[in-house]
């Protein structure tokens, strides 16, 4: 099961997403739901950077593939300009996730942790 955790502020900001576990769906490498995943988690981690310009030494990340582990925090100094732009990103991985979560509800576990 892939267990997806989103860290929030109290202001409701995602600070955090940490993805882990493998799918189960399919055999290693043909496993559509973890493949689907994979491709949301980290295409927002490369659209962090490239697509909203936050430095990347504002951004602390663990990606182990074998493990089937991508975590990752943002700094809270973040310019507020480049953070209404993360938030956008961070809403997409979202919205995204519970899209595949309505398909595949027994492969994902979705959880909300305030920070």
């Amino acid at each position: 099961m892939i267990k997806i955790t989103i860290f929030k502020d109290r202001n409701g900001y995602i600070e955090r997403y940490k993805v882990s576990g493998h799918a189960g769906y399919g055999i290693k490498g043909k496993d559509i739901v973890c493949a689907a995943v994979s491709a949301l988690a980290q295409t927002t981690l490369i659209s962090l950077v490239e697509v909203c310009d936050l430095p990347e030494n504002k951004i602390d990340y663990v990606l182990d593939e074998e493990k089937g582990v991508l975590d990752v925090t943002l700094s809270k100094t973040i310019d507020i300009s480049i953070r209404t732009k993360t938030e956008i990103v961070l809403k997409t991985l979202e919205v995204g996730i519970k899209s595949i979560l309505e398909g595949y509800p027994e492969y994902i576990t979705l959880k909300y942790r305030e920070v």
